[in-house]
């Protein structure tokens, strides 16, 4: 299997599919949507059924609904069980977020009210998942536009107490979290030095637009451009603070050369082999 870099990896979306099988260019893994290959058999799983025989996947899926009032969907996890079996992915991640409510889903990633009450709404469900797929999953901080008036707890100590007290993982998206503090006026670096080590996982890196509101810039979670300088500077400072953690590239409109996502994810690998330095230990 070709790892020939040292955690990076691109999303995998379907016009890169038989250029990346003809070249299997030099990247560390791929990550594919995890509600594209639900179906049975079909183009789309034939042809991650061969592209795995090249590169470690992992799953990342939009439509756990985590926090939603609606009971868990037993039959999306069913098929989200059944593709692992079949794939066996190297990571299964979602979203810290809301999408759906009495069965309609709103096709957009929703925040939560960082209270007690739903912390520990999150937790069980999140165990409920893990147990149905006999796996840990990781969750995903996702861009916010609005906040909750009735919050208490800071949205990092949220995300990290859910990731300790649940047993999964943190997909920290580095993108997102420059997104929403930039939009709700608080301190990127501050959410990126609480995140606790041993449980972030995995990044994600993507680029972002804007728009304005009322007289005000906000930032959009667009992924159809490159990663912005300034998203580049908290990644260096992540890995800083972090270490090396499984970084991935995130592209799914107005999609580049393959060539362009593989230089994005080379310039991450760089930044992590010279950001971050283990400590060598002599006895």
């Amino acid at each position: 299997m070709q790892s020939p870099l040292l955690l990076t990896g691109i999303g995998l979306r379907p016009p890169h599919y038989s250029q990346l099988l003809a070249e299997c260019p030099r990247v560390a893994w791929l990550e594919v949507h995890s509600e594209n290959y639900f179906g049975d058999g079909g183009k789309p799983l034939h042809m991650l059924e061969k592209i795995r025989s090249h590169y470690p996947i992992s799953l990342h899926g939009v439509g756990l609904s985590i926090g939603s009032a609606d009971e868990l969907n037993w039959n999306h996890l069913k098929k989200l069980r059944d593709l692992t079996a079949h794939v066996d992915p190297c990571l299964i991640s979602d979203h810290l977020c809301w999408s759906s409510i009495n069965g309609h889903y709103l096709h957009d990633l929703l925040p939560l009210p960082f209270t007690e009450e739903a912390l520990q709404y999150v937790v069980s469900r999140i165990q409920q998942v893990q147990d149905y797929l006999h796996r840990q999953i990781l969750i995903e901080n996702i861009s916010s536009y609005i906040r909750f008036e009735d919050s208490t707890i800071p949205e990092h100590d949220f995300l990290a107490e859910v990731a300790r007290q649940s047993g999964c993982g943190i997909l920290l998206d580095i993108n997102n979290v420059y997104i929403s503090t930039t939009n709700l006026g608080s301190d990127p670096e501050q959410y990126i030095s609480a995140m606790p080590v041993d449980l972030v996982q995995e990044i994600h890196l993507a680029g972002f637009t804007s728009t304005v509101i009322n007289e005000k810039e906000i930032l959009i979670d667009s992924h159809n451009r490159p990663v912005a300088q300034m998203v580049w500077n908290l990644y260096q400072k992540a890995i800083r603070l972090l270490g090396r953690k499984p970084t991935i590239i995130e592209w799914d409109t107005d999609l580049p050369p393959l060539e362009t996502l593989c230089l994005e994810a080379h310039r991450a690998e760089k930044i992590m082999r010279e950001t971050y330095v283990p400590i060598k230990h002599t006895g």
